[in-house]
């Protein structure tokens, strides 16, 4: 097909102002927050139903053509980047929010709903959308579910996968599937819907989905301590979540914090220095929760696990608390880290990122190594940053020759290559180290199902 075809065609879908083809456009939606690969688009087209996006579909499978979803272009796993004339498929303009059902804590969204527009409609309904992270701002929904989100909450609330209470979902043959309806509890065989969330969009784009709300958290209160040996951050979430309910316990490096600090908006917590820091929040509903929170760090304090903390007293200090951590990855982005996202069970956490952080120090001794992360969950985030100097087509070369001893300690300690971030094609050969060729087969042969001409987001993931 010609491309003055491919815009009449895609045009006679959504009329022609929502169809683009510039090439500030095709370099904006043709890519997410990986700098790895070039976008290089064939056009990008702006549906606003659900039936909009079945034509769509329905018209690659006709002409051959291959499409990738665009949410809010947050991805770190090149899950959402058109490398090879795909047509882009941006949901900016399905972002309603619809039928709030107050008795079931429901609330209707379109796909392209920002995941902090879901955040501040739950709060106007006097309830709570608990799955959060940095980019909440930008992140759009049909995305989150694509990837199926984690962020800073998981502890307490889970990943995005526990608030999908349904979906409408358009597969690669162009069928609309209603999955689930919402219902709590439905035995009805196969849960389709479960396929759809984590599945990147290769079997199916989600074009609304049905979220669950919560009752809010109340008095949030966030503790940063100091601990200076690995060990102990696993003693310190041990001895506090034995006796406490936590909403997050966040762990990040003193050389992660020193970036943030070195930005001068953001004030250190205290005098002290340790290697390691822990970031700990809960819900101080009485006193009786803030004098035990106050016991438990004076126990970690004598038993040598902590030598410092700060406890909050109020929602700025708490806010200012929280930027330790989560402006991390935005005052390391101007080195262009090469990023992993791994997991373990929390408890083999220490041994694993001892074990990882001993070859990478060793393989990169010119690379300043950044750890942190949802450690409570068992969730690392390793970044290497570039040197200056260093062109970005010599430094990810070097760090994909370690990548592969990194992904065998994965392996050996039955970890995952991908905690949150998917895996896209930055992850995809690395794949057999978290599944096995058994589970990638039928991993292909349920893309073959849902998906037999490979339209839905091509070379993701697996490839047919």
């Amino acid at each position: 097909m010609t491309q003055d075809a491919l815009i009449e065609r895609l045009s006679a879908i959504v009329g022609s102002d929502k169809v683009r083809t510039d090439a500030d456009s095709l370099q904006t939606f043709g890519k997410d927050w990986t700098k790895v690969y070039e976008p290089k688009p064939s056009a990008i087209v702006f549906p606003k139903t659900t039936e909009q996006v079945r034509d769509i579909v329905l018209l690659a499978n006709e002409c051959g053509l291959q499409l990738v979803p665009s949410g809010g272009r947050t991805g770190l796993s090149a899950g959402a980047v058109a490398a090879n004339g795909e047509v882009v498929v941006a949901f900016d303009y399905m972002n309603q929010i619809a039928e709030f059902n107050a008795v079931d804590r429901t609330v209707k969204c379109g796909a392209g709903v920002i995941t902090e527009q879901l955040q501040t409609y739950a709060e106007e309904q006097g309830l709570f959308y608990p799955v959060d992270f940095a980019s909440a701002g930008s992140s759009q929904i049909g995305g989150n579910i694509g990837t199926n989100a984690g962020g800073i909450k998981v502890i307490r609330w889970g990943m995005t996968r526990d608030w999908v209470a349904g979906l409408t979902v358009v597969t690669g043959k162009g069928d609309i599937l209603q999955l689930n309806k919402d219902l709590l509890k439905n035995n009805t065989g196969y849960d389709l819907r479960q396929l759809f969330i984590g599945g990147e969009g290769t079997l199916g784009f989600v074009t609304e989905a049905t979220m669950r709300l919560t009752r809010p958290p109340k008095n949030l209160t966030v503790l940063v301590l100091a601990i200076p040996e690995l060990d102990d951050v696993m003693k310190v979430l041990n001895q506090f979540q034995s006796s406490m309910d936590l909403t997050a316990f966040e762990f990040f490096s003193d050389k992660a914090m020193s970036k943030v600090l070195a930005r001068g908006d953001v004030p250190a917590p205290f005098e002290s220095n340790a290697d390691f820091y822990a970031l700990i929040e809960f819900e101080a509903i009485t006193d009786a929760d803030m004098d035990l929170s106050m016991s438990l760090f004076e126990q970690c304090v004598e038993n040598g696990w902590v030598v410092d903390g700060v406890i909050s007293q109020s929602e700025t200090q708490a806010a200012n608390l929280w930027r330790l951590r989560e402006d991390i990855s935005e005052t390391i982005a101007q080195w262009t880290p090469y990023k992993n996202d791994i997991s373990v069970v929390v408890s083999k956490v220490p041994p694993f990122l001892r074990e990882i952080d001993e070859v990478v120090t060793r393989e990169y001794p010119d690379f300043e190594i950044i750890w942190f992360g949802h450690i409570g969950d068992g969730n690392l985030h390793l970044n290497i940053l570039k040197p200056d100097a260093l062109p970005k087509e010599e430094f990810f070369p070097r760090c994909n020759k370690v990548s592969k001893w990194v992904m065998e300690i994965v392996q050996k300690y039955d970890g995952s290559i991908s905690a949150e971030h998917g895996v896209g094609m930055t992850k995809k050969a690395y794949l057999p180290y978290t599944r096995s060729e058994a589970e990638i087969a039928y991993m292909k042969a349920v893309k073959a199902v849902f998906d037999p001409n490979n339209v839905m987001n091509p070379g993701k993931l697996v490839d047919m």
